[in-house]
């Protein structure tokens, strides 16, 4: 099968629907599909009406890593290799750190390149039955997009040299108890736990949203006294912003508040 589009954006009311599209290799990475993820970010965090980014998989898996036919083509033996995994990881970042909430839905195989994009979403959804690990070890790889960093901040180091060094797959009830995941649900009832799982996220304030989002995620990589500074600048900034005066009058008025997003 000749691949057309990697990955697909749809946008569906203020949800941005993101899905990996090559089904015939159980949706594994390219730097084409890496590119296209980059740009999907960047239009989502810019369109005011998107509210969350939802990252899946076609054909009821989500990610199995990188193409190894790829990956050996044009870069295993060769002095490029490095180039895969600086721009796996400035996307993997990018996704990380944009403004727009973004939660994984797991299911079938979420390996290796597709672990990687999930630690990189604010959140992760699974169906129990899914089979989600680092998996690099096994092929002698090393995972270039944030394993190291991002999973023992999840996780602690312990549960992150238990994954990364054996290789072992958890299943989506597995993940949950290890804190890797929020949520798992069986199969059949995934997408009411995505529907479920969202709602609270896409009703904030956009503003707030950013905001708060953007803090938490420098919360672990700063003395505290520095965190108490960036948290009083955030404190006056989500004053002075239209959401929080409409956020209290809402509140005091006894109805639903209307956000402007700033």
């Amino acid at each position: 099968m000749v691949d057309t589009d990697h990955i697909v954006l749809e946008k569906d009311g203020d949800i941005a629907r993101v899905w990996l599209n090559r089904p015939h290799k159980k949706n594994a990475v390219t730097v084409e599909l890496l590119h296209r993820l980059d740009e999907i970010i960047v239009e989502v965090d810019n369109d005011p009406n998107l509210k969350v980014l939802v990252l899946r998989g076609r054909a009821n898996t989500f990610c199995s890593g990188f193409d190894l036919d790829e990956l050996r083509e044009n870069y295993v033996g060769k002095t490029n290799a490095m180039d895969v995994a600086v721009l796996s990881a400035k996307v993997c970042d990018r996704l990380y750190s944009m403004n727009t909430p973004s939660v994984a839905v797991l299911e079938g195989y979420v390996t290796a390149g597709g672990f990687e994009l999930m630690i990189s979403c604010d959140f992760a959804v699974a169906a129990d039955d899914a089979k989600i690990g680092d998996f690099h070890i096994r092929r002698a790889l090393f995972g270039g997009a944030g394993p190291i960093y991002r999973l023992p901040r999840m996780i602690g180091i312990r549960k992150t040299k238990e994954l990364m060094l054996t290789g072992k797959l958890l299943s989506g009830k597995e993940a949950e108890d290890f804190d890797l995941i929020n949520a798992s649900a069986p199969a059949a009832e995934l997408d009411t736990l995505v529907a479920d799982f969202i709602a609270p996220i896409i009703d904030k304030s956009p503003f707030a949203m950013k905001l708060t989002k953007m803090t938490i995620d420098r919360g672990l990589d700063a003395d505290i006294q520095s965190l108490m500074v960036m948290e009083h600048l955030a404190v006056g900034n989500a004053l002075q912003s239209e959401d929080a005066r409409e956020g209290v009058n809402a509140f005091l008025e006894k109805r639903e508040p209307k956000w402007v997003g700033r």
